[in-house]
């Protein structure tokens, strides 16, 4: 407080400050509910997607399992080689609160039997079935790493947009208000001071005018 200046336009300038402080406090806390409504849509779309993701893949395991020990791993493992392949992806973006939110678009991974690059004749319908079953699993894999990378910006700016809230609620604020309050009351004090003085002022001039008596 030793360097606060008590006038009266520092006052105005903490009033202003307290304002503009508190004003960007609420604003901040409307963009942290906007992004908390966010990742709780998000949230359950992530669970929902994990729990079809896991099933998809015990799925897939079991009909692999199955195949293998049916057909051979020879010809499992040549028909894995022959299926490989790229799927094209790209990364569009909308913005929550300020937050670009990720959106992953792809090729679709399933395919046909003949698309698959593995000879018909030399295959049988077990092994066409392990490969759509890992498709899905591929599938569901890239629609849940774009939910999670959106998940991960938001917590990382909720925590900020937190930090930031309760450093003005709990500290700028706090500290405004203060040196508000500080000013003010030497404001206060002053005031009484001048009118004390005043009145001895006053009082004194009344005694001299009676002591000299009427002109």
């Amino acid at each position: 407080m030793d360097r606060v200046s008590a006038t009266r336009s520092e006052l105005l300038v903490r009033r202003a400050q307290i304002g503009l402080a508190v004003q960007g406090r609420d604003l901040l806390k409307e963009k942290r509910t906007a992004l908390m409504r966010e990742f709780n849509r998000l949230s359950q779309n992530a669970l929902a997607a994990m729990k079809d993701l896991e099933e998809r893949a015990r799925d897939a395991r079991g009909a692999l399992s199955e195949t293998t020990a049916l057909d051979g791993p020879e010809a499992v493992g040549s028909a894995a080689l022959a299926s490989g392949g790229e799927i094209g992806v790209g990364l569009k973006s909308k913005s929550v609160a300020g937050v670009k939110i990720v959106e992953l678009e792809h090729d679709p991974v399933g395919r046909a039997r003949t698309d698959r690059g593995y000879s018909l004749a030399a295959t049988t319908p077990r092994i066409d079935g392990v490969a759509e079953g890992f498709e899905a699993v591929l599938d569901g894999l890239l629609d849940f790493v774009a939910v999670e990378l959106s998940l991960r910006r938001l917590a990382e700016e909720i925590t900020r947009t937190t930090r930031r809230v309760n450093a003005l609620e709990h500290v700028v604020v706090p500290g405004l208000e203060g040196e508000r309050d500080f000013i003010a009351m030497v404001l206060e004090e002053r005031e009484l001071e001048n009118r004390v003085r005043l009145m001895r002022a006053k009082a004194r001039a009344n005694k001299e005018t009676t002591e000299r008596g009427p002109a």
